[in-house]
């Protein structure tokens, strides 16, 4: 897809895993009919460290495009791949008709605590989105850390990596989750006086546990603004942060929208109710049940 064609007017979009089993698929698909309603113009499909879900995360792209008539926008990592490899799968998915990539670096395989670059593979998802530009009819997206990576010497060395992704053949930026707005405006604002003009879309997960907050949170360096963390600590159950999960997220997007973003990027993890809450509360242009 025309990625800048396609935020010229305000877009949304979901992000998914494929479920381990095929009643999580079943109750994937109940989840997405829900979210449907919200017109979103593509739902991204996650990759498992090391390829882990490559098949799954193909067969789960084919069913949204085929059974929902949403197109997916598929992951893919330089994780445990050499170029002929990743030649072949690129190959097998333009062969499907699938044509819209998030090109990642990916994170280490589990138990592995710095990434190792495969024999004949990429180091750098800008490599990577270096090679997948060379194969005509892909249009590729890219991830964008609002903190900064957490391996990166600093925001600034972080922001210059993204450009280079962008300067590579990217045309969309995805960030990672964050909560608090002034550090989304920086990266946008910051990649825009580079001379960037792709669209720069907020990724949005709401807290829904305090196990999640130390999977996600730890993993992609986001930080909890101080206010919140103050209302999370009083919290008696996963219920309570929930509700204060929703309520910031509303608060955020209602930030966002008044800076002017293109467009959400939303993290249900396969559930609609928490999202769907969100969405309802903040009116989304566009969106079918705004």
């Amino acid at each position: 897809m025309n990625f800048k064609e396609l935020y010229k007017n305000f877009t949304l979009s979901f992000e998914v895993f494929p479920p381990k089993t095929e009643e999580g698929k079943t109750s994937l698909f109940t989840e997405l009919e829900k979210l449907k309603e919200y017109n979103p113009a593509f739902v991204s499909v996650t990759y498992g460290a090391g390829g882990s879900t490559r098949e799954k995360t193909l067969d789960l792209a084919l069913s949204i495009r085929d059974t929902l008539s949403i197109r997916p926008l598929v992951h893919f990592t330089c994780v445990g791949s050499s170029r002929s490899e990743i030649a072949q799968y690129l190959a097998k998915v333009k062969e499907l008709g699938l044509t819209d990539i998030l090109a990642l670096r990916g994170d280490p395989p589990q138990g592995e605590e710095s990434f190792t670059p495969p024999a004949d593979g990429f180091s750098y998802a800008n490599d990577l989105v270096s090679f997948i530009s060379s194969v005509n009819g892909f249009s590729i997206a890219v991830a964008g850390y609002p903190e900064g990576h957490p391996e990166s010497a600093s925001f600034d060395a972080d922001v210059k990596n993204l450009k280079k992704k962008i300067d590579a053949g990217a045309s969309l930026v995805i960030t990672q989750l964050f909560f608090n707005p002034d550090d989304y405006f920086r990266l946008r604002d910051t990649l825009s006086a580079m001379g960037s003009t792709v669209p720069v879309i907020p990724g949005i997960m709401p807290i829904t546990s305090a196990g999640q907050i130390d999977r996600f949170i730890k993993k992609c360096g986001a930080k909890i603004p101080a206010h919140v963390q103050q209302k999370l600590d009083r919290c008696v159950n996963d219920a309570k942060i929930v509700e204060v999960g929703i309520d910031h997220a509303i608060s955020m997007c209602r930030s966002l929208l008044d800076g002017g973003v293109q467009g959400f990027h939303m993290y249900p993890l396969n559930k609609s109710v928490v999202i769907s809450r969100v969405l309802d509360a903040v009116g989304v242009p566009g969106s079918g049940r705004s």
